[in-house]
């Protein structure tokens, strides 16, 4: 087998071996996102904690007693805005025991929360102006509904990748002849990759904004969307496009090297 086409099949094989292995993880270890996103996942729920907090104002309406209560806000926004931070402070102290309750998979409330998520729910901020059971719920709460979408996320994450890589090996066998245009499209993934072990490895938060981000994973996926355009190039085009920009690539470095179509 020439060194180009085993070179090109391993970098496949193992990046798509990298990406299976973490999306098989969310399926079969399930409390492996909990403990590897631990961090991020309690900041997340602080923000919602705060988010909440931040979100108290006095009833809405035309009538004499929201009026009335408009004003009194107004005047008193200060002290308001006080309690608003004594209540976030309150509240933040009570996070790390509650969160430690909610970890415990034999612990009843991940039942009674995974039902209710399935049922639409939605927090309310009236759960923090309430009794201390009623913030301990809204805490459990946000915190099954982020590792809930943080779990499907990175399952999208990792399943993205890992069926891109599985179509670089399959053209790599169904259009051998194609193998040096081949190298461009998995030279990008093996980019994206290195960075997104880099993350994992030493700033794990960073890596986990990218995949819970809408806007830096729709950016994600706009990459992904590009390297899978290279690839249906090569297998409908003959890689007329990639052949340009390799040879551009080529000319720019001085390079006398082309490529032809394949």
């Amino acid at each position: 087998m020439p060194t180009k086409t085993l070179l090109l099949r391993t970098t496949g094989i193992v990046g798509a071996a990298i990406f299976l292995y973490f999306l098989s993880l969310t399926f079969y270890i399930p409390e492996w996102v909990e403990t590897f996103a631990q961090s991020f996942i309690e900041e997340e729920v602080e923000k919602r904690v705060d988010s909440r907090i931040d979100s108290i104002q006095p009833p809405k309406g035309e009538g004499s007693l929201a009026k009335y209560a408009n004003v009194l806000y107004a005047q008193n926004l200060e002290q308001i805005d006080s309690l608003k931070e004594s209540l976030k402070a309150r509240t933040h102290e009570k996070i790390a025991a509650v969160l430690a309750e909610v970890r415990n998979l034999d612990c009843e409330c991940r039942d009674k929360w995974a039902e209710v998520l399935e049922q639409g729910f939605e927090s309310n901020i009236a759960v923090l102006k309430a009794a201390n059971a009623k913030i301990v719920r809204f805490v459990q709460a946000s915190y099954m509904e982020v590792v809930e979408n943080l779990r499907r996320d990175i399952q999208i994450f990792t399943g993205a990748n890992s069926l891109t890589f599985l179509a670089l090996i399959a053209i790599s066998f169904l259009k051998p002849q194609a193998i040096t245009h081949l190298f461009l499209p998995g030279m990008l993934l093996v980019l994206s990759t290195v960075i997104c072990s880099y993350f994992y490895i030493f700033e794990q938060n960073w890596l986990l904004t990218l995949i819970y981000n809408d806007f830096l994973g729709f950016m994600y996926v706009g990459y992904l969307a590009v390297v899978f355009g290279f690839l249906c190039d090569v297998v409908f085009n003959r890689g007329r496009i990639t052949t340009e920009i390799m040879n551009a690539l080529l000319n720019a470095i001085g390079s006398a090297a082309s490529v032809a179509p394949c």
